[in-house]
């Protein structure tokens, strides 16, 4: 699992028939307080997540093991809206 904030939208009007309704997210990896640490990717979102929300994502074929996704050809998913973070007893996350 990867902790990732959600930084736009994707549309897709002409797409695989088993993605149709399916809301695509771009994503991006961040550390343990938020702040980006990788490339963006896009996910698709199985929990109602938006724009500005930190959440988890997994990829490859654990993103095919959700309700939403199973037997989807997607790469990465997001499962979680993340409400905080804890590392070594200090809170690194809390949504507002």
């Amino acid at each position: 699992m990867l902790i990732a904030k959600v930084i736009g939208t994707t549309v897709s009007t002409i797409k695989d028939e088993k993605l149709v309704s399916k809301k695509l997210l771009i994503v991006r990896q961040t550390d343990e307080g938020g702040s980006p640490v990788g490339k963006p990717y896009v996910a698709v979102d199985t929990v109602d997540a938006g724009i500005g929300d930190l959440v988890l994502t997994c990829a490859g074929s654990s993103a095919r093991q959700t309700a939403i996704t199973k037997d989807t050809p997607v790469d990465a998913v997001i499962m979680a809206v993340i409400d905080s973070l804890e590392v070594d007893g200090k809170t690194t996350f809390k949504k507002s």
